[in-house]
């Protein structure tokens, strides 16, 4: 792997180019960014909304893990309500963040957003089935399954988030500057 020295020797870019993981590119680098399409006023709408389903997701995991060590049902249901704020509020975050990924290039052509929206859409996936189980009876929903599924969709959380990151961060999408959404 190449040093931050020699990367920014060969094109500008002071990170590491990792393929597959980590892709840097000068122009993306130096550029002001793309903004995003479903803003209010210029500030992006889908980074203050996935606040909320990580938020419930990762309590989520902690009510059940709580519940296994306590079997006290407040603990069972805080968890649905969070696996079902979780799902809701998701969903939410997940129409902006498609819009973004189907309407700005940039997005579909770097390997972290395809990464984010597949990592998402399992997310959404396991969060349903994670409320299905335990509707009527959210006691039962959580052993052994829905505490399983909730470890799961908050490890899945931190390796999109850090996709996500790299879209915002690296490659400048959703940035608040000028731009053209034709990079």
């Amino acid at each position: 792997m190449e040093t931050k020295e020699t990367q920014t020797e060969n094109n500008g870019t002071p990170y590491p180019d990792i393929p597959a993981v980590m892709e840097s590119k000068d122009s993306e680098y130096h550029d002001p960014g793309i903004i995003s399409t479903v803003a209010i006023a210029g500030h992006p709408i889908h980074p203050i909304l996935v606040t909320l389903p990580i938020t419930m997701l990762l309590l989520l995991a902690g009510s059940d893990i709580a519940y296994y060590f306590t079997r006290d049902d407040f603990w069972a249901r805080a968890s649905i309500w969070l696996v079902g704020l979780g799902l809701v509020t998701a969903i939410a975050a997940a129409i902006t963040g498609m819009s973004d990924f189907l309407r700005i290039k940039r997005v579909r052509k770097r390997t972290a957003g395809w990464a984010h929206m597949y990592i998402n859409i399992t997310i959404l996936g396991l969060t349903a089935v994670n409320y299905v189980l335990r509707l009527g009876n959210p006691a039962g929903g959580i052993l052994p399954v829905g505490i399983i599924l909730s470890v799961i969709v908050a490890g899945l959380l931190g390796i999109s988030g850090w996709y996500g990151g790299e879209l915002v961060y690296r490659h400048k999408v959703s940035a608040i500057g000028p731009s053209s959404r034709k990079v």
